[in-house]
């Protein structure tokens, strides 16, 4: 009896809240601030901004941090990545003389010199200007070994969306009638020289309900795309599908993957026209290393007569996997505070990148007489760690690259297998960081759960509760938030003798696939309270109080800005909430919002908007309560978070009559907020001002534009 009753009750509070659902869209005046691009929505943007621009610039140090943040961006001085393709080591830049950026290459040698001298392959602002389009680039596919040609994708002011061309690398020219797809989300791999995997909008019912391809097929060179051979179709409610080509050690395979949520798959092995499906879980990813079939989880696995950790690294060998063998050799295993982070595979080695409590680590294996044997590589840093294979057909050389917040990146070429390692260049410092510490607390969530956060501060603040001090954190998808460096944060924040913390909350990665399931869809809650927990905790340690506290992120992150602005508004006297989702009601509608249903749940689902709608900032900000100084920034051309839940927050709160809300949308830039340096600079000086603005000492009233 008492099931039945449950059930009932259940069934009654999904009506209930299916009709609250119904009610609270028809009663949303706001949601025509959803058409991007609409004439009377421009207009409400352009007036926002420029109340907005007006109070940051009657700050008299506004203009002096954006020119300090513009001279560092710009700086000649910065390191150029690089990636070697055939015989050359390319490098995008941008820099004043460079707005839009210019693709270049160099040899090693010439590299390794202070000023190399470097060849221009492809200059974005010299084909704008001739082409009369704001290109910006987002990336190219350079077809392995040969590195003869690549697929260059260019986006008009920096949405995820691309126009697709083929580049001839050699001759530094674009292929005439080479590849080429009009603007789109697209999934392309190489298959051979005349042979491509796309996946694009192929026309209606090509895409899925998130906007990425639904079908990814096989396209010939020399035919029209709609001869183009289907390969996979997956279902309107996927992901997206893609196929690829995997090489390594000689060894040749192509896959073709179904993403059916953000975070499960199907991964299918094709040979010939046929289509073999792998025995791994959804939860895994998979890739080739020589022989060797590599299987990461994200889920425990029962298999044979093992179960594998959550999180673990499996290798074994593809040939004994196909015949049933399910005795894998364990690369990485965690523990209550290790997790991993990534692989690089050289010529011998596989890489693995781990962090142990949120300090990066790496280690090499190397397969020798068909049993993996591991060595330790010693880190100079505790913090930021990031290694690449330079070439893996060739060479087990690998470029390491790290830094904390108070050490500039240095990059190095190293040899796996030997502790030599060669210094190529190394950042530098754009602020002096002898005065600061880098410390790390920990708080208690509200359900007992330790939570670690970073502290950098100046080596003689007191904890009087005084300080200016900037929260900043994530909390999803099961990204990390490590310790990096930033010469704009030690310019605009630390000099002025702020303090910045950075908390890994639940959600993120840090401590691997389990701290990231603990806060999925209906534990969502639990990403909250860990960081309220955090601003607690810098409040009872007297580092900061609420008169001086603020609350920073972006996306996921702008998110949990909006909670804490909506759930916790005691604890902070500012909030900046970037790119965010926050009308948690209609996210699943809007541009990519419907992929990341794995992450949040189905707000159309009454059961599940049950819990969302606790915490959706939209729908749970009130007219009667007093909020913190807010500023939301979003973009326009930003076509994978809308720009409608910044738009419609702000105008909702303002219709509320709270005075104390700031807007500002930047008209280019796509998810990444800025499509150039010199907007980059304009926007965090417009972001780090209005938090200065807010939180600075009660004594500084007076110079605070003075710094």
């Amino acid at each position: 009896m008492k099931s039945k009753l449950v059930l009932v009750f259940g069934l009654s509070l999904g009506l209930a809240s299916a009709c609250m659902m119904s009610a609270a869209q028809s009663l949303d005046s706001h949601q025509w601030l959803e058409d991007v691009g609409g004439a009377r929505q421009l207009e409400w943007v352009k007036g926002r901004n420029q109340i907005t621009r007006a109070k940051v610039e009657s700050d008299a140090g506004f203009t002096k941090m954006r020119t300090d943040l513009q001279t560092i961006l710009d700086s000649k001085d910065r390191i150029p990545v690089i990636k070697k393709l055939g015989d050359y080591y390319y490098n995008f830049w941008r820099d004043a003389d460079h707005p839009r950026g210019v693709w270049r290459k160099t040899t090693l040698d010439e590299y390794r010199k202070a000023q190399p001298n470097w060849e221009t392959v492809l200059d974005l602002d010299a084909l704008a200007k001739a082409e009369n389009e704001n290109w910006v680039y987002k990336g190219s596919e350079c077809r392995y070994p040969a590195y003869d040609r690549c697929l260059l994708e260019l986006s008009r002011g920096g949405a995820d969306a691309v126009v697709v061309r083929e580049f001839d690398l050699a001759g530094k020219s674009f292929v005439k009638d080479g590849f080429s797809l009009p603007e789109a989300k697209v999934e392309l791999a190489w298959r051979d020289k005349d042979t491509l995997f796309v996946g694009t909008d192929f026309g209606p019912g090509s895409l899925t309900d998130s906007g990425y391809p639904r079908i990814v097929k096989e396209w010939k060179r020399g035919t029209p795309l709609s001869s183009a051979k289907t390969v996979l179709e997956g279902e309107q409610a996927d992901i997206s599908v893609s196929a690829y080509s995997s090489e390594h050690g000689g060894i040749h395979h192509e896959l073709v993957n179904r993403s059916l949520t953000f975070f499960t798959a199907e991964h299918y092995l094709k040979d010939g026209g046929k289509l073999k499906k792998l025995p791994v879980p959804e939860h895994a990813e998979i890739a080739f290393f020589g022989k060797q079939f590599i299987v990461t989880l994200r889920e425990p696995w029962n298999t044979g007569s093992k179960t594998y950790e959550s999180g673990s690294m499996l290798a074994i060998d593809f040939a004994r996997f196909q015949k049933g063998d399910r005795n894998f050799a364990v690369l990485f295993e965690p523990s209550e505070r290790t997790s991993l982070t990534g692989a690089a595979y050289t010529r011998n080695y596989v890489l693995v990148q781990s962090l142990d409590n949120v300090k990066g680590k790496l280690v090499e294996w190397k397969l020798e007489r068909n049993r993996w044997v591991s060595r330790q590589v010693a880190l100079p840093t505790l913090g930021e760690v990031s290694v690449s294979a330079v070439d893996p057909k060739k060479s087990d050389d690998y470029t390491l690259s790290y830094s904390d917040y108070l050490t500039p990146n240095v990059y190095l070429l190293a040899h796996a297998g030997s502790d030599n390692r060669e210094q190529l260049k190394s950042s530098p410092a754009f602020f002096d960081a002898s005065p600061y510490v880098i410390t790390q607390n920990e708080a208690t969530s509200k359900d007992g759960t330790k939570i670690p956060y970073f502290v950098v501060r100046r080596k003689d603040s007191q904890n009087d509760g005084s300080n200016p001090t900037l929260l900043y954190g994530y909390g999803g998808f099961q990204i990390s938030l490590t310790p990096y460096y930033s010469g704009g944060l030690g310019k605009t924040w630390l000099e002025k003798g702020g303090i910045y913390v950075e908390a890994n909350i639940r959600g993120g990665g840090e401590f691997g696939p389990r701290w990231h399931e603990a806060a999925l869809k209906e534990n969502r809650q639990r990403a909250y309270d860990d960081f309220a927990a955090v601003a607690e905790d810098l409040i009872a340690r007297k580092i900061t109080s609420t008169r001086h506290l603020g609350a920073m992120g972006g996306s996921n992150g702008g998110l949990l800005a909006g909670v804490m602005l909506t759930e916790r508004p005691e604890l902070f006297n500012a909030i900046v909430s970037q790119v965010p989702l926050l009308d948690m009601q209609r996210y699943n509608k809007l541009l990519a919002g419907a992929s990341w249903m794995g992450e949040y749940g189905n707000p159309d689902v009454p059961a599940e908007w049950s819990y969302i709608q606790r915490y959706s900032p939209y729908q749970n900000v009130k007219a009667d309560v007093k909020y913190p100084n807010v500023l939301f920034i979003t973009s326009t051309r930003d076509d994978r978070v809308h720009p409608g839940h910044a738009r419609k927050m702000a105008a909702r709160m303002l219709e509320q009559g709270h005075q104390n809300v700031w807007y500002y949308e930047n008209t280019e830039g796509g998810h990444g907020g800025a499509a150039n340096n010199a907007q980059k600079a304009d926007m965090t000086a417009i972001t780090y001002t209005f938090l200065w603005d807010m939180l600075k000492p009660d004594n500084a009233s007076a110079a605070a534009g003075q710094q």
